[in-house]
């Protein structure tokens, strides 16, 4: 593989391809510089494609929150070959851009230099690996992980969420002595800030927010749907059944209910740390997926909800 077309035929999710170019920095900065420039090229392409794409309807008969991800992640495969190619020149006015600055540094001050650059491209990647990892496990409502902070929703959507369930969970996050914002976040997580909510079959809404099952001793209405469980950390397809409420207020109070009432949640109640909630709700057995604490844990702690709540 030519050291100047690093990207080419790589997989947008390949996080070799940051150590690849951390390495090609250290040990031909001019190459590294070149290798940089190309992936920055591909990351504005890339906002170029979500831009076009948020233009665009998507409210078909085969649009939904799953094809919409998918769609996001061969939009940013696209711009990284398109990218690999050169044939607009970004990349090159980036590197004479970049260049001209470095002329005449030591061989340190350039590899600092490109560090950084390259680092921005790094945390990119993890980000979309993050997503596509989340993503997946959003496909069942007890798993899953869609987090507006790695690529699921725009602030303007979260922003809607919170303003929508803040008093609901306000007044349920007082009977289990928690911050009311961890229950937000959790909300948004099983709930892809609103947008997966669980519907009937007609197409209205469960208000179901928080993925919680219809048990042998619940009583009230249902909804069936096919959703994704771990099995010994294998995810498998299952049809189940899951609660139905009248409106958010029923909702939150349900889970309240649920966490308050139940020996299993004792650990989760009063928790003062976002991290320590997330991690006492997956081993107290809410969801099977093995990353669930850690998905939880970037939404309570993540810009989207901070800035939501700010908004």
């Amino acid at each position: 593989m030519k050291a100047d077309n690093v990207q080419t035929n790589r997989f947008v999710l390949d996080m070799s391809a940051a150590s690849d170019t951390r390495l090609q920095i250290k040990q031909d900065p001019q190459v590294g510089l070149k290798q940089a420039a190309q992936q920055f090229e591909g990351m504005l392409l890339q906002m170029m494609l979500k831009s076009m794409r948020d233009a665009t309807p998507q409210d078909g008969l085969m649009d939904s929150d799953q094809t919409r991800f998918f769609t996001s992640i061969l939009d940013q495969q696209l711009a990284q070959n398109m990218a690999s190619t050169g044939s607009l020149g970004f990349a090159k006015l980036i590197e004479e851009q970049l260049g001209r600055g470095l002329q005449g540094a030591d061989e340190s001050a350039v590899g600092s230099a490109l560090a950084q650059l390259q680092q921005a491209f790094v945390q990119r990647q993890a980000a979309t690996s993050a997503g596509f990892l989340a993503g997946v496990g959003s496909i069942g409502p007890m798993t899953r992980g869609a987090a507006a902070d790695v690529g699921d929703g725009s602030s303007a959507s979260a922003q809607d969420y919170v303003n929508k369930v803040w008093p609901h969970a306000s007044e349920a996050a007082k009977s289990l002595g928690v911050p009311a914002h961890f229950l937000v976040a959790h909300s948004a997580l099983e709930s892809g800030w609103g947008k997966s909510e669980i519907r009937h079959a007609d197409g209205s809404p469960t208000y179901n927010v928080f993925g919680i099952k219809a048990g042998r001793n619940w009583t009230g209405p249902s909804v069936e749907i096919t959703t994704t469980e771990y099995v010994d950390g294998v995810a498998q397809t299952v049809r189940e059944k899951f609660r139905a409420y009248a409106s958010y207020g029923e909702a939150f109070q349900d889970y309240a209910n649920l966490l308050g009432q139940s020996p299993r949640f004792s650990t989760v109640l009063g928790q003062q740390d976002g991290t320590q909630f997330a991690r006492s709700l997956q081993q107290s057995g809410y969801a099977t997926d093995p990353q669930y604490a850690d998905k939880l844990g970037r939404i309570i702690g993540g810009a989207t909800l901070r800035q939501a709540l700010a908004g």
